[in-house]
């Protein structure tokens, strides 16, 4: 077997075509959206196949650097991700690549997969096959863990998924905001000034976790393109304190069904049917993100926002809210779903290895 670079349209459209016939029938793997894929090959991303003896592609991954991430976990690496192999041949093979990559490069170690980041996308799922994935989340057939660890690759920052259900009554104590305290909900008309506050809770609530790099303005706009059709309003949550922002929350309408349906292709034709089908897709949310500035943290104020998330929730009838990975090692994040009724759904794992 061997790797081939995607030098053109035709490689990319194979790079897809890859992940479709592993997935083929799976109606719980949810594609990544390809203008997304297709911005990091055209940003410069290396992308590529793995090909066997006949020329058909049988895994695929991207090799790429981040001095950011580097700079944070101390060392330097080499990132993989959208990593997909079709057997334990075939991952073999694909991992001794990458290992020869990162040795080529002088990364001293391996990480992933993670497109691009670990606060952006990717991760493995050890656990919880049998439930269907979701957008901003992994999953993958359930050999991959013991594909990784049987080319030497060790489990870095463990975590779950959740879910939540959301009742029928509220079930959470009717207390008035203490003085000075805020809710504020989202607003697709000023939306771009909202992405900015949220920026800032972001950076600041995560910094102290071990795999966050801090996310620019840029990357931020190029992760929320085209949020404004899909935001919920009343999904997006903030919480001031004399009108200093200190904690918030995103979620989304899941739309995971349609962006399976579609392959993964949300281009201005699929957007537009999204659009005028987006009621549909208002049963269940996925929580992306949620945090408190260091200074603020074990106040009430996270439960505060639980709270008015799940009575919105409710009211805009959805039934279910999903999370994207949790750290095992985060307490007060996990206390929060079981405060809301929540359970583990998938195992979550990224994988180093020291060259």
């Amino acid at each position: 077997m061997r790797l081939e670079p995607v030098t053109g349209r035709r490689g990319l459209r194979e790079f897809f075509a890859v992940a479709d016939r592993i997935y083929a029938g799976n109606p719980r793997w949810v594609p990544p959206v390809r203008q997304q894929v297709r911005r990091w090959w055209r940003e410069g991303v290396r992308l590529f196949l793995l090909l066997d003896r006949d020329g058909r592609a049988v895994g695929r991954t991207t090799l790429h650097t981040d001095d950011t991430f580097d700079a944070k976990l101390g060392q330097r690496h080499q990132l993989f991700g959208l990593t997909e192999f079709t057997s334990f041949a075939a991952a073999e093979a694909l991992l001794d690549a990458i290992e020869s990559a990162g040795r080529q490069a002088r990364r001293p170690a391996l990480f992933g997969p993670v497109s691009l980041l670990p606060n952006q996308s990717g991760g493995v799922i050890t656990a919880g096959y049998e439930e269907r994935g979701f957008i901003d989340s992994a999953y993958n057939p359930d050999f991959y863990p013991a594909a990784y660890e049987r080319a030497g690759f060790v489990r870095r920052f463990e975590a779950d998924t959740w879910i939540c259900p959301v009742p029928i009554s509220d079930a959470w104590p009717d207390t008035p905001l203490p003085p000075g305290v805020r809710i504020h909900r989202g607003d697709t008309k000023a939306l771009e000034a909202q992405l900015v506050i949220v920026r800032e809770l972001l950076n600041a609530s995560f910094a102290q976790l071990g795999y966050y790099t801090e996310i620019s303005a840029a990357q931020l706009r190029a992760q929320t393109d085209g949020l404004a059709y899909l935001l919920d309003e009343s999904l997006l949550l903030y919480l001031t304190i004399d009108d200093r922002p200190v904690g918030f929350v995103l979620c989304l309408p899941d739309i995971s069904e349609f962006v399976a349906r579609v392959g993964g292709d949300l281009g201005p034709l699929n957007r537009m049917r999204l659009l005028a089908a987006r009621h549909l897709y208002r049963r269940e949310a996925v929580l992306v993100v949620k945090g408190v500035v260091p200074d603020a943290q074990g106040r009430g104020y996270q439960r505060l926002l639980s709270r008015q998330l799940h009575r919105n929730l409710r009211a805009g009838g959805y039934t279910a809210l999903r999370s994207t990975f949790v750290e095992r090692d985060n307490p007060a994040s996990i206390a929060q779903y079981l405060t809301m009724g929540g359970r583990p759904l998938h195992g979550y794992t990224f994988y180093q290895k020291a060259l």
